[in-house]
């Protein structure tokens, strides 16, 4: 079954890893901040190793963004981010896994204060969860 892991984010400024941004993880100790860095690595070192990880990507800032939408027939592309939110989708992975547990114990290992993850299913050519 594959899984998406959305990384949900606001930093200000913008800038990767989202996590040096923020003011939840910017309050942790250098060493909590160490651990947490290695932790993932950890992690992200099993997923692969494994082949759960199928892949991921860091999003680029969203004030680069485009929305498209359609008025009045037409289709008008703007500024955006997608959304008028503080919030915005700094990145995501796309895993592999044999059962949502195992999904959701991968997704715990992801984020920091002031994040917020999701983890959604991937739909297949049928409509069913792949």
């Amino acid at each position: 079954m594959k899984y998406v892991i959305l990384i949900q984010s606001n930093p200000q400024p913008w800038g990767h890893p989202t996590s040096d941004f923020l003011p939840g993880a910017q309050d942790q100790t250098q060493q909590e901040r160490d651990a947490s860095e290695a932790d993932f690595g950890r992690l992200l070192t099993e997923i692969s190793s494994s082949g759960e990880l199928v892949t991921a990507e860091a999003l680029g800032d969203p004030a680069a963004s485009r929305l498209l939408r359609w008025r009045d027939g037409e289709r008008v592309i703007t500024d955006g981010p997608y959304a008028e939110g503080k919030e915005h989708l700094a990145g995501f992975f796309l895993i592999d896994v044999d059962s949502q547990e195992r999904a959701e114990q991968i997704a715990g290992g992801f984020g920091a204060p002031g994040e917020t993850i999701e983890l959604r299913p991937v739909m297949g050519g049928g409509g069913d969860v792949d």
